[in-house]
């Protein structure tokens, strides 16, 4: 996620340069015809200004629903990292609450909170590279026993598997005694919880911005920038300043390509780039929360911003 406000230029032309040397040969190409007295170059500019509007229309509503799924994606994490606080809470309170009866074992019971709290913490993990596609499952090992992570490094969905292993501890510490009464049943509503927030990014993931949107967009853009020399070469001749037609045109067409990768890098949130929702420094928060409330205080160091993007 970019936090500084203010970007390297240089940087930001890269993001277009395709499209910049596109509009950069067109325009020459067109002002050196212009020079060789081939009149035929010159098209009426309300050519322009219609197939603009129409560019304008699809670039808006690209960008504004690539704005969404961002938003959403930031809005199911918010939730990932609310939800995981309260089942922390959960199971720390409800596993302290029997201390007063007789099947209560101390050692047993703080197994099961620390076993509990880093399963969550792994979850979290796992949450973000399963959706990021990387593979670097080792992270993973210091919150899970070698035969769970064995089994984990085996399943398709490592988020899922985790839940469900998670969901076993509950009822193995109902059947013992480590919890009681309606305990699982509140902890189960924040799995659960967790598990829809797992599927709505998912769907994100796995449901592109309508791929008709992205093509006709592309389309317009490139026709845009193709026909938008002819339409001011005619104009600035008149005014006598026909050499500055390579300029404008090269500018307009920057913004008009900068507006459209906006709204292009931006329609997929979790794919490990710096626009992208910061899934590392929120998983950095839950795993420092979740340690902490477990009374641990050799916490992970908390992750900052780095020259203006937070990751």
């Amino acid at each position: 996620m970019i936090v500084k406000r203010n970007f390297n230029p240089i940087k930001v032309i890269q993001y277009v340069k395709t499209e910049l040397a596109f509009a950069v040969i067109i325009t020459v190409a067109v002002f050196v015809l212009h020079k060789q007295n081939i009149t035929a170059v010159t098209l009426p500019f309300s050519i322009s200004v219609t197939l603009g509007s129409a560019l304008a229309i699809f670039i808006a509503f690209r960008n504004n629903s690539s704005y969404s799924r961002w938003w959403e994606a930031r809005t199911l994490w918010g939730g990932i990292i609310n939800s995981s606080r309260v089942l922390a809470r959960l199971i720390i309170t409800f596993t302290d609450s029997h201390s007063h009866q007789q099947s209560y074992e101390k050692e047993r019971s703080e197994q099961f909170k620390k076993e509990m709290i880093y399963k969550v913490i792994a979850w979290v993990h796992a949450l973000r590279l399963h959706l990021r596609k990387q593979d670097n499952w080792h992270e993973l090992k210091p919150f899970l026993s070698a035969q769970e992570f064995e089994h984990l490094e085996k399943s398709q969905n490592k988020p899922n598997y985790l839940h469900l292993v998670s969901g076993k501890k509950i009822y193995e510490a109902m059947a013992n005694g480590t919890l009681g009464g309606f305990d699982s049943f509140q902890m189960e509503g924040q799995l659960l919880a967790l598990a829809n927030y797992q599927g709505g990014c998912e769907r994100i993931k796995n449901t592109p911005l309508l791929r008709q949107y992205d093509f006709f967009t592309r389309l317009f853009l490139y026709t845009f920038m193709l026909m938008l020399p002819f339409s001011l070469i005619g104009d600035f001749t008149k005014m006598n300043i026909d050499y500055l037609m390579i300029p404008v045109s090269v500018i307009i067409s920057f913004v008009f390509a900068i507006i459209g990768k906006v709204g292009e890098v931006n329609e997929n949130p979790f794919e490990n780039r710096i626009t992208d929702v910061p899934l590392t420094a929120m998983c950095n928060t839950i795993e420092r929360d979740l340690q902490e409330m477990l009374g641990e205080t050799n916490l992970p160091t908390k992750l900052e911003a780095e020259n203006g993007f937070l990751y």
